[in-house]
């Protein structure tokens, strides 16, 4: 089994940051994989950042060094790592890590690399994913967690989100802090766009337990006349 480590880093509004950024310094041997234009789906009726369609990503993937046998270490922020890997497994490839960002203490390399190409061959999971219809229906029996800023959560106007709010009964749990305890019971993590719901998925599973994402997250919930909560 080989290594490939991917960066995903990126900054949401500014397309083409994470790009500048891995040609200015990156893990020698990594290739680059765009959050906006490789780990989603164009922007639209789903949210911000609908998920990919199997194709796509297998071939965005299969460019950036990623296949059978190949063991993929994630780096970057904001959860982007987190997103690829969330992806990865749900396109039936468990092998793959996150690294801290700030974990990497050897050189970096700058510019383009020649990364040698893989076949990724993409078997969706149907497990992992919950609709926005189904979620709603659900909304009592779920344990929903809202991986926001507290004051996105609460509903406090902001530039991010068109409709401030969040869904009933959801949990706030911070990508960028600690996760809290969370009570038992099926659990289904959102954010903005269903990016850093990936965050708070990947330390639920390195703590043994399970989660479903809901991929269009609020800027899907937003524009379906949904019921809203805020404080």
């Amino acid at each position: 089994m080989r290594y490939q480590f991917v960066d995903c880093r990126w900054e949401l509004g500014s397309p083409g940051k994470g790009r500048q950024l891995y040609l200015a310094g990156h893990i020698p041997g990594a290739s680059f994989l765009d959050v906006d234009e490789d780990l989603s789906a164009p922007p639209g009726p789903g949210g911000r950042h609908p998920l990919p369609s199997a194709d796509d990503f297998a071939r965005a993937a299969s460019l950036a060094g990623i296949g059978e046998g190949v063991f993929v270490v994630a780096y970057g922020n904001m959860g982007g790592p987190e997103r690829l890997w969330w992806l990865l497994r749900h396109f039936g490839h468990d092998d793959c890590a996150v690294l801290e960002l700030g974990g990497w203490l050897g050189p970096l390399h700058s510019g383009e690399e020649e990364i040698e190409p893989a076949d990724l061959e993409p078997r969706p999971r149907e497990d992992d994913t919950i609709s926005a219809n189904e979620l709603a229906r659900r909304l009592e029996e779920l344990v929903i967690v809202d991986a926001r800023r507290p004051e996105r959560f609460r509903g406090e106007a902001n530039p991010i989100d068109k409709v401030p709010g969040r869904i009933p009964g959801a949990r706030n749990a911070p990508w960028d802090e600690a996760l809290p305890e969370l009570p038992e019971g099926e659990l289904v993590a959102y954010c903005g766009s269903g990016v850093t719901a990936c965050v708070v998925l990947h330390r639920l599973a390195l703590a043994g337990r399970d989660g479903t994402l809901y991929p269009g997250s609020w800027s899907e919930w937003e524009q379906l006349g949904l019921p809203i909560t805020r404080d």
